[in-house]
């Protein structure tokens, strides 16, 4: 591992310790509100950094929604980091106590990790609230972000490095490892600076991290979902249902991927799909369910294998015919 990634998760260590050993939960909410509040006081800034990101990437990316910063979302950052403040600590909490015949009192009790690594995708906003609930936790943070939002990352990392130092904190609380496969490869193989890996995004990302890790790995959601469609739905909340899921921003990791419906649903599919076609959602329906659309819907294709259990990210979904719940819950 080269010199210059060990400094940084030695000093990322110290900094954890430093954390522990002179901060008490309430400073730790303390200095989470004054970060949020440097979030809307640099509100410019941070977007002139996500501007040359979103610059960079082709307009037609599907990310590119998850990638874009704006007031109204920066607003919301920091009004999230709030109510992590705002929320009881986790640190110190004695879950259980036993006396033993001897009289020795043993308690199990919360601690902090100590140095947390994170890895994800384009999104810049998983930058402030990694920090906040790492921080709530008694934890540093390691950062490693895509490089699609690395002007974004760094700009919102010095300011919360910023704050940090200006209270007289160790701002290595914080810490971004490069863009590239290196710095990923270097975190996973930290045995002894980090202590747990979580990997944020995809399931090619969460397999990769949960295969080469010799870290200790916390497994996340990949964000497939489903919405099952039972014979006996109401076609006018399925269809509101089914047209909110898919289309009201489709990059985000709860949209719906596959639509899993009743075969005795299916004289019901035209007028369930028939709002999305406004959004021009692509559907790759099986074979029952394309014999159900076909001509009542504009934008339909033949399903592959393939096409279930994909996060599309995208205007496009599946739709998988089963025969009954047991058959869609397997």
């Amino acid at each position: 591992m080269p010199v210059s990634v060990i400094k940084l998760l030695e000093n990322a260590r110290r900094a954890a310790l430093d954390l522990q050993s002179r901060h008490t939960p309430n400073d730790i909410d303390s200095m989470l509100l004054a970060v949020a509040q440097a979030i809307e006081d640099n509100i410019e800034p941070i977007l002139n950094a996500n501007a040359l990101d979103l610059n960079a990437m082709d307009s037609n990316d599907p990310r590119r929604d998850r990638l874009m910063l704006d007031p109204s979302r920066l607003h919301g950052i920091a009004t999230d980091m709030r109510n992590v403040a705002s929320l009881p600590s986790p640190l110190y909490r004695v879950l259980e106590t036993a006396t033993r015949p001897n009289g020795l009192v043993i308690e199990k009790v919360t601690v902090p990790f100590g140095v947390i690594g994170v890895i994800y995708e384009a999104r810049p906003n998983v930058t402030f609230d990694v920090f906040a609930l790492c921080i709530k936790a008694g934890s540093a943070c390691v950062l490693k972000g895509g490089h699609e939002a690395d002007n974004t990352n760094r700009c919102s990392v010095e300011i919360i490095r910023n704050v940090l130092q200006q209270h007289g904190w160790d701002n290595n609380l914080i810490t971004l490892l490069p863009p590239g496969h290196d710095a990923t490869n270097q975190m996973l193989h930290a045995s002894g600076y980090v202590d747990l890996v979580i990997p944020r995004g995809s399931r090619r990302l969460i397999d990769f991290v949960r295969e080469n890790s010799r870290v200790p790995v916390i497994e996340t959601g990949a964000g497939v979902c489903h919405t099952y469609i039972h014979e006996s739905a109401r076609i006018d909340m399925a269809r509101n249902i089914v047209c909110n899921a898919k289309t009201r921003r489709v990059s985000v990791c709860n949209a719906l991927d596959t639509l899993v419906i009743d075969r005795n649903a299916l004289s019901m599919l035209p007028d369930i799909c028939q709002p999305m076609a406004t959004s021009n959602v692509l559907i790759y329906a099986d074979s029952e369910s394309y014999a159900a659309l076909d001509g009542k819907y504009p934008l339909l294709r033949h399903a592959s294998e393939n096409d279930f259990g994909h996060e599309w990210l995208d205007y496009k979904m599946s739709i998988k015919t089963v025969s009954g719940p047991d058959q869609a819950i397997d």
